[in-house]
């Protein structure tokens, strides 16, 4: 049998829909407050809801016992919890269908000799970087569970980061796959392509510390902030200064704002220098791909923030990180050799 063939292309494509169905729950998860309603981590167990009002019960006298409960929702009745509820577990149990669509598969795979050497090590890779993920993600919970009825922004930002970048993985090996034979490519120009990669994962760092501490709740003003002001004076009120990049909300807004800007233009100086280069249809439809996303992007985060971040918005603002890392991967590749 074929070594890399077309259901292997399949099988890793999946994996990525999966992924990005899993960063939209995880959206709407964490826009609903909905992460902290599950305080355990039973990894068969935790597959099957409460299926009764006892089992109901018990599971909110869990969640009673915690910060969330006692500080934030205390009003809540059983009710408002399974409301909650819903969303962590539907977030968890994609990530199981997840791990089991890609180790099922591949262990089958590798028995029947579908797979290259190469191949091998590179969902080995992937492997590693699905269960890591898993780690980060009840590594975030746990943060929410001690003092505060919030998650640390720091592990929000390294599981939403690693979920991102476990995607891009992924759709790499089966682009690998699919486009086994590439050209030779202009050096300078990949490089050019990788800062802006870099620019646009940073920026999604960001937006995920934007996301962690609320910070989209301020300053909901566009252009400036607060209608008259470009920087705002709570953007640098924290001492020592660096606090501001890293820990205050509206230092965190500021830099997410400057931040798009560089995306934007990165992105738009990979379309100018394109226009005097001979590139494949490929490659043209990748930089095109850019354009269009980075363009719709920078609006959908001018309007999250004028609205103060809505359920909605917030979600469509993360699916077009995830569109905008997706075409920037299929661009980087395409112009790797």
């Amino acid at each position: 049998m074929k070594k890399d063939n077309k259901k292997v292309i399949y099988w890793l494509l999946t994996g990525c829909i999966l992924i990005f169905i899993m960063v939209i729950v995880g959206g709407i998860t964490r826009l609903t407050d909905s992460g902290l309603s599950i305080s355990n981590y039973k990894l068969i167990t935790g597959t099957i809801p409460p299926l009764n009002e006892t089992e109901w019960q018990n599971a909110f006298e869990l969640y009673q016992q915690y910060p969330e409960y006692q500080k934030l929702h205390s009003h809540f009745t059983i009710d408002d919890f399974k409301s909650i509820y819903f969303w962590e577990w539907l977030h968890r149990l994609i990530g199981r269908v997840i791990g089991l669509v890609f180790i099922i598969p591949f262990l089958y795979f590798l028995i029947t000799k579908q797979l290259s050497k190469k191949t091998i090590k590179k969902c080995l890779v992937l492997l590693v970087l699905g269960g890591f993920q898993g780690f980060l993600g009840w590594y975030m919970v746990k943060s929410g569970l001690v003092d505060m009825p919030d998650v640390s922004h720091y592990r929000l930002a390294a599981h939403l980061t690693t979920a991102f970048l476990t995607f891009a993985a992924t759709l790499w090996v089966a682009l690998d796959l699919f486009y086994p034979n590439k050209k030779p490519t202009n050096i300078k120009f990949r490089n050019l392509i990788i800062i802006s990669y870099l620019i646009l994962i940073i920026q999604i760092i960001y937006g995920a510390f934007v996301a962690g501490l609320k910070a989209g709740l301020l300053h909901n003003h566009w252009p400036l902030m607060n209608e008259n002001k470009f920087m705002h004076h709570t953007v640098y009120i924290l001492e020592p200064f660096y606090k501001n990049l890293i820990e205050n909300p509206s230092g965190i807004q500021f830099i997410h704002r400057i931040l798009a800007y560089f995306v934007v233009i990165s992105i738009l100086i990979l379309w100018y220098k394109t226009r005097k280069m001979a590139i494949t249809k490929l490659q043209k439809r990748g930089i095109n791909t850019l354009l269009i996303l980075v363009a719709f992007q920078f609006l959908l985060g001018i309007f999250t923030i004028l609205y103060a971040v809505p359920l909605w918005l917030g979600v469509a603002h993360q699916i077009g990180a995830f569109f905008l890392l997706s075409a920037m991967t299929f661009t980087l590749h395409r112009f790797s050799k």
